[in-house]
This record gives C-alpha cells, structure tokens and sequence, in this order.
C-alpha cells in the first residue's frame, strides 16, 4: 500500500499517460470468503470503486453529471455464501498491464477478498450457462439416513416458490440441476452440485435448501445443532467447460 504522496504522484503520472483508442475490458477473478461473504452485492460495488480509486488504477468513467467507473460481475452470488469463482470486468482507459492491476488492487484488499486472476478477456459473461457449488450440512439426524432423504429428494420432482419481477410462481427445481454428488464427510454431509445459472433459469442455491427443508424436514431443528455453508467453486459454459 502507497504512502498517500505516493499515491497523488502515481496517479499523475498515470493521468499523463496517453489515452488508448478505445477504452479496454479487463477481467477480474477473484474470491470472496470469511467474513466478507456477509456483505450485500451494493456493499461489493461500492468496496470495488473506492479500491479501484486507491490503487491508482486508470479506469474508464462515464460520462455526465455522475461518472463512475463502469464495473461488471459475473453470475450473482446470495449473501451468506462464499465463493473462490467470481469475476468482475472493469474498464480502462489508459494502458495498464492486468498482473500490474491485479498487484495493485491485492495491496488495498484482504485474503477474504482478493484477485487471483486478472486477463483481457476473450468470452462474455453471457456464456455462463452452469455453477458449481459445495454445500455443506451439519444435521442433528443420522447422518445415513439424513444422506438417503436428500438423494430421493433430488431424483423426484420438488416445488418451491420463487420470486420474480412480476410476482411469485412456484417452479420444479429438479431440471435445473445438471448433477449431483453426496457424501458423509467428517460427520457432516458434502453435497456438491451443478445448478443452472443462466440469466432466464438461474437457480439460487438457497432455493435448493429451501426445497430439500421442505421435503426431508432437514435444518429445521435448533439452529445451533443444525446449520450449513454454502461455496461456489466454478462458473462452467453449456458444454460445461470452466468460464473464464
């Protein structure tokens, strides 16, 4: 992290430089873990355009009474959960190499948030199609059988009501489920699945809790007996080749 004269003189320096032709998309892949998977999608933003500020990056702005640097993330992410699989594109308008952004945006983060990846892109975020999320559930029920309920669960058709813009509908979860595998792990059940995630059929993981509570009576109990996490661990393509 620069000292703050450091950083006035970094960022005249970098203000001096020439302006490309056209404004450049990087992309950003990054984790957000811990504590931080408690902070809301607006609370991300705003984090993401003060840092991009103290780490001198030379982002694009729009233009008009209110400019800000134009950001975009990928597929959304419910507060609650963890991730080591999410993308931010942002915009630069001044040459900047992407391990120079990703350095320097790193020095203004913690390891709860923080880059991995930084590239100039070659897919859209459009691509998207599935995700990958490891659930994990502490259950006060046998472990055995509680594993059995899920997985009859998951082969039978299971109704939840989801919220949209024009109101509530009650869909079936279960086409929107590519794949499943289920485990007994350290006492507590692993259940990793590929969920749609495309814009019209996206379906949230907490829907899934949602539905396997209603159906198997599962963390319905007292909360400190009985809880779970939730970590998306990949973004994939239709043909289920890794997004990046």
């Amino acid at each position: 992290m620069l000292p703050q004269y450091e950083k006035l003189t970094e960022k005249k320096r970098l203000t001096a430089l020439p302006l490309l032709e056209r404004p450049k998309n990087v992309r950003l892949k990054f984790r957000k873990v811990g504590k931080l998977q408690y902070i809301s999608h607006l609370d991300l933003q705003r984090t993401f355009m003060r840092v991009i500020v103290r780490a001198c990056i030379p982002a694009w702005y729009t233009k008009g009474f209110n400019p800000h640097a134009k950001l975009v993330f990928s597929s959304p992410l419910s507060v609650g959960a963890e991730s080591e699989y999410e993308f931010l594109d942002i915009r630069i308008d001044r040459y900047m190499h992407p391990a120079d952004i990703m350095n320097r945006l790193n020095g203004e983060l913690t390891e709860e948030l923080c880059i991995t990846e930084a590239y100039f892109p070659k897919t859209e975020f459009s691509e998207i199609a599935w995700s990958d999320y490891e659930i994990r559930i502490h259950t006060a029920s046998g472990v055995t059988e509680t594993v059995e309920k899920i997985k009859a669960a998951l082969t039978s058709p299971m109704l939840v009501t989801k919220k949209t813009k024009a109101g509530e509908k009650e869909i079936d979860v279960i086409p929107l489920i590519h794949s499943f595998e289920i485990a007994e792990e350290d006492g507590n059940i692993r259940l990793f699945a590929t969920l749609k995630a495309t814009v019209g059929e996206f379906l949230n993981p907490e829907l899934l809790i949602t539905g396997l509570r209603n159906k198997t009576g599962i963390l319905s109990g007292d909360p400190t007996e009985e809880w779970y996490s939730i970590k998306r661990v990949a973004l994939k393509k239709d043909d289920m080749s890794l997004f990046k």
